[in-house]
């Protein structure tokens, strides 16, 4: 069985009690960075497991190996640096396969950046898009409240493709000591954030 594992955000307590059993009672931890997930466990006193790296750029030619694993009865557990895998993380393949298969999927719900901005965003929530990742120099807009991932290093050109004196929600370090969301025109959030740091969330309703 393949079960997919939502871990915290940012903050180390927001972590339900079932995903630490099933890290606990896994064989095999696949994860987006081995190290990252080495200090949840270890946050969490899990014994150490078998750990198998899984990132865009290998996650093709791991699938394979990661299915066979599955099928000798191996418990996997699918997790990202943070939050929910899948969610503009690796893991979509390995499902895809592990499904097409016809092996058992669970998923272990927990936090994911996106819905938690959103919720605190004071923006309508009953209709929006999530986009991930922003193209090059390509925003995508949709009716009801948009959301982007912006890292910070592309931030500033992020707004750039926006309109100047259009209104947004600017969330930065969810659930982490700088938590910060920020509300004003792209103009201002310009200026706010000259030298952007942590991860951002953007979010503006059409």
């Amino acid at each position: 069985m393949l079960s997919i594992v939502a871990t915290p955000i940012g903050n180390l307590e927001d972590i339900s009690l079932r995903a630490l059993q099933t890290l606990r009672e896994a064989d095999v931890i696949v994860a987006e960075d081995t190290r990252h997930i080495g200090l949840l466990l270890k946050h969490y006193e899990i014994p150490h497991k078998l750990m198998i790296a899984l990132y865009d750029e290998i996650e093709s030619r791991k699938v394979g190996e990661l299915v066979s694993l599955i099928r000798s009865d191996q418990k996997v557990a699918l997790v990202s640096d943070a939050g929910t895998p899948l969610i503009s993380d690796p893991g979509y393949k390995l499902v895809r396969e592990v499904i097409n298969q016809g092996i058992k999927v669970e998923t272990v719900p927990g936090p994911t950046a996106a819905i938690t901005a959103l919720t605190v965003s004071g923006l309508p929530p009953d209709k929006f898009t999530f986009w991930g990742f922003p193209k090059k120099n390509k925003i995508s807009e949709a009716e009801g409240t948009n959301i982007y991932y912006v890292s910070p290093h592309k931030l500033l050109k992020f707004l750039k493709l926006l309109k100047g004196n259009q209104e947004i929600v600017i969330s930065r370090e969810l659930t982490k000591v700088f938590e910060e969301t920020w509300r004003g025109s792209v103009s201002d959030a310009m200026i706010k954030f000259a030298n952007p740091k942590g991860e951002f969330v953007v979010l503006w309703h059409i």
